[in-house]
């Protein structure tokens, strides 16, 4: 009985609750029992929800919770402050004591062990990174963290992204302080989306606290659906391929030829594409069950004719937030401004240090300078060079939102220098306007190869692994070995190919098939989704795999 109590309801670091374990589902279940009996008054279900998505993410990230619970009550007390104040000055303050706050809070999680192990290469010191919470998780839980190697908690860079977004939507005047601080507990915890998105604003969801729950029949069958796809697309498609191939080459690339790592690299471009965007899937639809509505995250991004295009279809919480929160207080198209240089000053510092090479800030320092020279002496240049800077830097900043080392930075730089590229290039192109279906194919086809081409650094698990795999597509492609990979892999080639079939398949079929299965009686909701499920579940060849974006 104890043994069962533990697992029920302590944190246990090898079986995180995942949307993927029949644990979470019979947790769910529980959890809606007592939301239908609670979800007509507001203030009663706010706050059990707030209650319900603590012990969620106690459950996922263990006492990482009292993270979460210091970026809400800092959040929660400035905010009010931005309200409050009435000189513009002081709102500035304020907000400003906000980012610093979450910027603080993020950056001594997510890359303390980074700046230290750089701070004694620089410097030949000898600083050690203690992780207290694993310590006192050791303590107290009986874990067993290493504790001179702190991961960072659970969906950080997620719920730092919301809390950051309600000060400085209520500095913007576009909403008003949550009525009490359980409200605004549950705005930033709210179980569906936490760990990994989408990236919800406050000004989206904030409102809809107050609002009535009311889901339609039409929402039911959505989000019954969503979530079935979600899992589908985890499951099915993301978790098999990635067991089956891409984790074994990108573990070693040198030892499979250029093919299976040209292969490897397909396969997880829809890899990735189903893992993150069958996890918000499912968030969407948890959501709407309970009559909350989440943003739209993905909107068949393999389909962008463009790289531009891309990134309006892909993580478009994250795309969104950081063209609104990062790119136009920049300067956007415009010009520059003072929080360009402070952006700039940001990313040279982390460059600075991921390289360990002290010289590189004379380098970046002649570079900025050779740039306002170039603005000076050519106004007509100006406005081009700080927008363009503009983009490389919001590119560059969403790189190293996933991780501080040199693969995020080459990512975020290559898609960076793709937007620019593209800029230019529209402005030539003789197909741009084109609606012929050869030209649409043609720049679908770039751009699904070029996003493929850039995920080498994002999945990458080191420089050497990513050179390595960029050798052996080079020197030995080995095409002898074909149709013995092809032979010996044929279900990751079935389900690859079924995945990218599905993903690429016309609006109108996929908008049918949805609501064909909303006009179905609820009996039949009940045997397909079981149908499904268990299809799904068949094709687990491994322990269930982690959710990829829970690591940023």
């Amino acid at each position: 009985m104890t043994e069962l109590l533990n697992k029920a309801f302590v944190f246990d670091q090898e079986s995180p609750m995942i949307f993927t374990r029949l644990y979470f589902w019979l947790y769910f279940l529980v959890v809606m029992l007592f939301f239908s009996l609670l979800y007509k008054r507001k203030a009663l279900r706010n706050f059990y929800l707030f209650a319900v998505s603590y012990f969620f993410y106690y459950k996922t990230g263990g006492l990482f919770v009292f993270v979460l619970l210091f970026a809400t009550i800092s959040d929660y007390l400035i905010g009010h402050k931005i309200f409050n104040a009435n000189k513009p000055i002081t709102k500035k303050l304020w907000l400003s004591l906000s980012v610093f706050i979450n910027l603080t809070v993020l950056c001594f999680f997510k890359y303390d062990y980074f700046f230290t192990d750089t701070v004694n290469k620089l410097f030949h010191t000898h600083f050690e990174v203690v992780t207290h919470a694993a310590l006192w998780s050791n303590q107290l839980l009986g874990t067993h963290f290493d504790i001179g190697r702190m991961l960072p908690p659970v969906g950080i860079s997620f719920f730092t992204f919301q809390t950051m977004s309600y000060a400085i939507d209520l500095y913007r005047g576009l909403i008003k302080p949550v009525k009490n601080p359980f409200d605004y507990a549950f705005y930033v915890s709210f179980f569906p989306q936490l760990v990994a998105g989408p990236i919800v604003r406050a000004s989206e969801f904030v409102p809809q606290l107050y609002e009535d729950t009311q889901v339609t029949h039409e929402e039911f069958g959505t989000a019954i659906y969503l979530i079935i796809k979600g899992l589908f697309k985890k499951i099915f498609i993301g978790d098999y391929i990635a067991v089956n191939l891409i984790d074994r080459v990108f573990a070693n690339p040198a030892s499979y030829t250029g093919f299976e790592n040209l292969i490897g690299l397909y396969g997880y471009s829809l890899q990735v594409y189903c893992d993150f965007s069958g996890y918000t899937d499912i968030a969407i639809g948890l959501a709407l069950l309970m009559g909350f509505k989440l943003p739209q995250n993905f909107n068949s991004p393999y389909k962008a004719k463009n790289v531009g295009e891309f990134w309006k279809r892909w993580h478009m919480s994250l795309s969104s937030w950081l063209k609104d929160y990062l790119y136009i207080p920049m300067g956007g198209n415009r010009k520059g401004s003072l929080f360009t240089f402070i952006s700039l000053s940001v990313i040279l510092i982390f460059i600075v240090f991921i390289a360990g090479k002290l010289w590189l800030v004379w380098l970046f320092a002649a570079i900025i300078g050779i740039v306002a020279v170039l603005a000076r002496l050519f106004p007509g240049l100006r406005v081009t060079i700080t927008t363009n800077i503009n983009l490389m830097m919001t590119m560059l900043l969403g790189g190293l939102w996933h991780g501080a080392n040199w693969t995020f930075v080459i990512w975020g730089g290559l898609n960076g220098l793709g937007l620019v590229i593209y800029k230019f290039w529209r402005k030539i192109s003789p197909y741009e306007n084109s609606n012929h279906w050869l030209a649409t194919l043609w720049k679908i086809f770039l751009t699904f190869n070029f996003i493929t081409f850039t995920r080498i650094w994002f999945r990458g698990e080191s420089m050497q692994g990513t050179l390595d795999l960029l050798s052996q597509v080079s020197n030995n492609f080995g095409w002898e070995h074909v149709p013995a990979m092809v032979t010996a892999y044929w279900k990751v080639f079935i389900i690859m190919i079924l995945g990218y079939v599905l993903h690429w398949l016309p609006y109108d079929t996929k908008d049918k098939l949805l609501n064909w299965f909303i006009e179905t009686p609820v009996y039949a909701k009940i045997l397909l989704s079981a149908l499904v499920v268990f299809i799904i579940y068949q094709s687990v060849s491994a322990g269930l795999q982690p959710f990829i974006y829970f690591q940023f």
